[in-house]
């Protein structure tokens, strides 16, 4: 009777060893309070009135697609090709893939593992340790299915899957961070590209008319009409021109690269030709207007502050698997099938085999590795919840950082424009005076200079004003999805602590 009872005991016992192993030493999770204030700053510098020809966003900025953000169709294109083939990006997805790999491998541990295997054992035995003195040459031969399977009693295969879990969704929340900083990278080197070419335009022409005065002031220095300090003069504003055009041609050709290397492949015929002809930086290529929202919208929207949560959320359950250590281990090891002596005999009625190996191991004494082990994951997760602290403040201080520079460029470009209007206004007038002869030469050589110069501040602060807005769309967490969509959790992402759908392992 005695077989009987072990084999209705055994589905009894396994079911009550999976009850257990749902069980898990983890410590409840808690997320730490955002070491950042409830509201962004206020002040004069952050005032902001919205753009003539800006439009309202409904919902989240994060939720607005970078096709609807950017205007410019050229930009639009450079975009979709980079999110096609750059490497960064290539790479940042390969190593999400191989972070769901090791998932999948971490979480079939909780699982029974099966395979068909077929053992054949051949013993001699000499005649002195035989009872009839005479060498023994014994085989034995067994073929069926093993089944063995770690109980997680305790839960340390659960805590460790747990792990794998969130280091997988926090690869994917970076890779979504690695796609914002892409598009954001595009932008800005789109936006360098036509500032620098729209410097170059305005160098071109102002060394044309330094060149023409320059010409003027030698012929009538050879008249003996200029002094020798006119003609110096004007020679220094004319190879100040001269070094400035060859800087910005040098600079065109590498903001030509940074968008190659970005795009990942080289660019295409059109685009070049496109690209080549532009001559200006467009204004108006981002009209949207941005609403920031609160700093606790950065939880969910700010795919890196995501990630550094599921890092956390990693490191807590390593101390659940550290604690589980502590814990007897139990396995169990089984075989069906059948058994003889003869290669002929092992499916003959009879041969039937079976035997169950449980395995207990309880640690006693390991040197103080296991306490060691769990302070080190203390230790680690101490370390995730400053790191996460720490994204939160950097994500605060881009947020304000972008707000306070979008409430004072609007009034700094409205004063260069202006700054270049009264530099003109003297330039002729200093020109028109010097044409009267009331005035020499070197008055209008100095406001020809502030006129550059104030053209060249301009054309800088209206490409700061671009790239903060590029820079306030990237700190909100805008860029994930190509069209602007409801608001939902970024890119998919289940909140912390949420498993999504897996592949089936």
């Amino acid at each position: 009777m005695r077989f009987p009872m072990k084999r209705a005991s055994l589905p009894l016992s396994l079911a009550l060893a999976g009850m257990l192993a749902g069980c898990t030493l983890a410590p409840t999770y808690h997320r730490p309070a955002a070491p950042v204030a409830a509201g962004y700053p206020t002040g004069p510098g952050y005032a902001h009135a919205p753009k003539e020809q800006g439009k309202p966003v409904q919902g989240p900025a994060a939720d607005v697609g970078w096709r609807d953000f950017f205007q410019d169709p050229l930009l639009r294109r450079l975009i979709a090709l980079s999110l096609k083939d750059n490497r960064d990006l290539r790479v940042a997805i390969l190593n999400v893939q191989a972070l769901q790999a090791q998932y999948r491998i971490q979480r079939a541990g909780l699982m029974p593992a099966a395979a068909i295997s077929g053992t054949e054992t051949a013993q001699r035995t000499p005649g002195s340790l035989t009872t009839s003195g005479n060498k023994a040459i014994t085989q034995d031969w067994q073929v069926g299915p093993t089944i063995s399977w770690q109980i997680d009693l305790f839960g340390q295969v659960q805590s460790l899957s747990k792990a794998a879990l969130e280091n997988y969704l926090a690869q994917r929340d970076t890779r979504v961070a690695v796609q914002l900083s892409l598009i954001s990278q595009t932008a800005t080197a789109y936006f360098t590209l036509r500032a620098d070419q729209e410097l170059l335009d305005l160098t071109t022409r102002t060394l044309k008319a330094q060149q023409d005065s320059y010409d003027l002031i030698k012929q009538s220095y050879d008249q003996g009409v200029d002094s020798a300090l006119d003609l110096s003069q004007a020679e220094t504003t004319l190879r100040t021109a001269q070094s400035n055009q060859a800087q910005y041609q040098r600079q065109v050709a590498q903001d030509l690269n940074a968008l190659v290397l970005l795009v990942g492949e080289p660019l295409p015929a059109d685009i070049s030709a496109r690209l080549n002809r532009a001559r200006s930086l467009p204004d108006d290529a981002l009209p949207l207007e941005l609403p920031a929202g609160l700093p606790s919208d950065l939880l969910e929207r700010r795919p890196d502050i995501r990630a550094a949560e599921h890092q956390l959320l990693a490191a807590n359950a390593n101390i659940g698997a550290a604690r589980a250590a502590f814990f007897p281990s139990i396995s169990l090891t089984g075989f069906a099938g059948t058994a003889s002596n003869s290669l002929t005999g092992l499916f003959m009625p009879g041969s039937e085999a079976w035997n169950l190996v449980p395995k207990v191991n309880l640690p006693i004494f390991q040197g103080g590795s296991l306490l060691a082990n769990l302070d080190l994951a203390h230790v680690r997760k101490n370390i995730q919840v400053a790191t996460y602290e720490k994204a939160i403040q950097t994500g605060f201080r881009e947020v304000a950082d972008s707000l306070v520079g979008r409430g004072t460029l609007d009034d700094q470009v409205s004063a260069q424009r202006k700054l270049v209007q009264a530099s003109q206004l003297a330039f002729t007038l200093s020109q028109q005076r010097f044409d009267a002869g009331v005035d020499s030469y070197l008055s209008v050589l100095v406001s020809q200079r502030s006129l550059y110069a104030a053209q060249q501040g301009l054309i800088a602060t209206r490409l700061a004003r671009l790239n903060n807005q590029i820079s306030l769309y990237k700190a909100l967490g805008g860029g994930w999805t190509e069209k602007s969509t409801p608001s939902v959790p970024a890119a998919g992402v289940p909140a912390p602590g949420v498993a999504p759908a897996m592949p089936s392992s």
